[in-house]
């Protein structure tokens, strides 16, 4: 039996720990993530980047019709199931494998963009996208950063963002109306509120490379924890 669960010990020390970045349009999430995946590189952490929509090559196709600014309309039912398309597919082929294998996991967006943009703030309820989740055994993640930033402020940086790389086209959500994204980040303070064990929040208003220490220091030391 000693043998047994010091079995179990080592397998669940094994696994590796799944990060997740949120934060309305235009707050600098992909952004930090970014420098944060160069400091982790440097460091020799070992890990694997995703995103949602768009981790696999099925979540690819899924993001460009969710995402295309010239798309047919669509119901927010429709939508909420190709984002828990495009979820089951990155976690049966990227998160679950890498995490069983040790690897750490980073991803851009994952469930809790779901609970603020389809619930909250498309107005779907929370019991049914919480019951889908149940239903469908969505990780949940171990650490959540939310990057904020007021959304008049971030809107703006997004559409300036999207013209300079060219992705306008990809501009669906910029599109939405101001209370929309109030409506976003109000959802992601409430669930940070509720679960304060598993989100930090950092604030973009100000200096980058002071927002970007902290990204680093939280991230690294739960990863060493």
């Amino acid at each position: 039996m000693r043998r047994l669960r010091r079995l179990l010990y080592d397998l669940a020390m094994a696994r590796g720990k799944f990060v997740t970045f949120e934060g309305i349009e235009g707050s600098g999430k992909t952004t930090h993530l970014q420098h944060l995946c160069r400091h982790l590189d440097q460091s020799g952490v070992s890990y694997v980047l995703t995103r949602e929509p768009g981790g696999t090559a099925f979540g690819a196709e899924i993001r460009t019709i969710l995402l295309d600014r010239s798309g047919a309309p669509r119901h927010p039912y429709g939508e909420l199931l190709l984002y828990l398309a495009d979820r089951i597919q990155d976690l049966q082929q990227v998160i679950r494998p890498a995490l069983d294998k040790g690897l750490h996991v980073l991803c851009d967006r994952y469930h809790d963009a779901t609970r603020a943009y389809q619930g909250a703030a498309r107005g779907i309820p929370a019991s049914l996208i919480d019951e889908l989740s149940r239903r469908l055994e969505i990780l949940a993640p171990d650490l959540t950063i939310v990057f904020e930033l007021e959304v008049g402020d971030a809107l703006e940086r997004a559409r300036k963002r999207n013209i300079k790389d060219g992705q306008e086209h990809q501009g669906r959500f910029e599109q939405e109306a101001f209370d929309f994204h109030k409506r976003v980040l109000q959802a992601y303070r409430d669930m940070a509120s509720a679960e304060p064990q598993r989100f930090r929040l950092i604030d973009t208003s100000g200096d980058f490379q002071q927002a970007q220490g902290q990204v680093r220091q939280i991230v690294s030391s739960f990863l060493k924890s």
